[in-house]
């Protein structure tokens, strides 16, 4: 087996995936939505079932990696399309809070240059209260860095899908030429 084979090249992609969706749950952690932190949970399991599924020849642990990376794909367009505001979907809905909470994006009020300014009066007692605080200026706005962030996971995720099929079809005829 060479150094750049498919088999090793779908490790190296589950590896990557691993990690931006560990960065990823961590983000959702922190801005309190749910439905990404469910949906990353089972993604990183998937992930690791792929992983293993290459490292030990194991074509149905790929399989079912290749049936989630379809799925993860559509979830990174509709949250695109959610941040973007597209289709009739808005960013600013409790969707991804699944509505019990009106938490948001973490880059809402983290993201790359943003520099809080609260607008408080002086009877105001709790200063802590977030909807008194805007966040005027940044380099890039969240809605932006969110779709980044699914584009990245999008490329990364065909890839994987891309190979873990020629990886699939390499790991068949191996098993084929054996029953021979």
């Amino acid at each position: 087996m060479g150094c750049c084979s498919g088999r090793c090249l779908l490790i190296l992609l589950c590896c990557v995936q691993l990690i931006t969706a560990v960065e990823r749950q961590v983000l959702d952690f922190l801005g309190y939505q749910w439905v990404p932190i469910m949906i990353n949970f089972f993604y990183i399991i998937m992930v690791i079932l792929g992983l293993f599924g290459a490292i030990q020849y194991r074509t149905r642990y790929i399989l079912l990696y290749q049936l989630w990376s379809v799925l993860w794909i559509g979830w990174n367009v509709f949250v695109s399309c959610l941040y973007l505001d597209l289709g009739g979907l808005s960013k600013d809905s409790h969707i991804l809070s699944l509505g019990v909470s009106s938490h948001h994006s973490w880059w809402k009020d983290n993201g790359p240059g943003c520099q809080g300014e609260s607008f408080l009066s002086d009877g105001w007692q709790n200063p802590q209260n977030p909807e008194l605080t805007t966040v005027p200026s940044c380099w890039l706005e969240y809605q932006y860095i969110e779709v980044l962030h699914c584009t990245v996971q999008l490329l990364i995720s065909l890839l994987g899908l891309v190979y873990s099929c020629y990886v699939v079809g390499m790991f068949s005829e191996v098993e084929d030429s054996y029953y021979k």
